[in-house]
């Protein structure tokens, strides 16, 4: 039997029937998706061979959410744009980290941009309404989240040469030098993708 902290269990079936182990109910997309809002954790296994299919059942709501013709999309066409472009990038291996943590630091602050979006925009109406304030607060947090990814940055950078070693031979030299050059092209081209996604930012603030 799981522990009351453990994650609830969810069994995805052939016929993509999706049954709750802890409730021993079967349920659909959409109370997964009320789980998740209710913040009660949870992991899908295939029911034939056990295997953690959790990422892709969390796709497929997000899915279902952005195609809802009642529904309001939450991905713009630009970042999905964004997105699609870091898949076989070098920059792919540090992109989870910073959405993640970008997405963690947004949550953190929700109550407090709730409480000023309240107060801007409490019994006005829709063309009286200030989104100066909490988009103020978007892009504050927007711009903590990257210096705090240029700062994961600095990991990439090669380190310095030791000044006391002089007994290197000169084809040792010349064997190092392409490796140090190629690391130094790659930091490079990292500086520059950040300084593009710093550009964007900037034109965000000005629009």
């Amino acid at each position: 039997m799981p522990e009351k902290d453990d994650p609830v269990v969810i069994k995805k079936y052939a016929n993509r029937r999706l049954y709750n182990t802890g409730t021993s109910t079967y349920v659909t997309l959409e109370d997964l998706a009320e789980m998740v809002k209710r913040d009660e954790e949870f992991v899908v296994q295939d029911a034939k061979t056990g295997n953690d299919i959790t990422h892709t059942v969390l796709t497929q709501i997000i899915f279902e959410l952005e195609n809802d013709k009642d529904g309001q999309n939450m991905l713009p066409i630009s970042f999905l744009r964004q997105l699609i472009a870091f898949y076989g990038d070098q920059m792919q291996m540090v992109v989870p980290s910073f959405l993640e943590q970008s997405m963690q630091a947004f949550s953190k602050e929700q109550e407090r941009m709730r409480e000023h979006m309240q107060k801007a925009f409490g019994g006005k109406h829709a063309d009286m309404m200030d989104f100066s304030a909490p988009m103020k607060m978007i892009e504050e947090q927007t711009r903590r989240n990257l210096e705090m990814f240029q700062s994961a940055m600095q990991m990439f950078a090669p380190a310095p040469s030791p000044t006391a070693n002089h007994s290197s031979t000169n084809e040792d030299e010349r064997t190092a030098a392409p490796t140090r050059e190629g690391a130094q092209d790659d930091l490079n081209d990292l500086r520059e993708q950040i300084a593009a996604m710093q550009r964007k930012l900037d034109s965000m603030g000005r629009d």
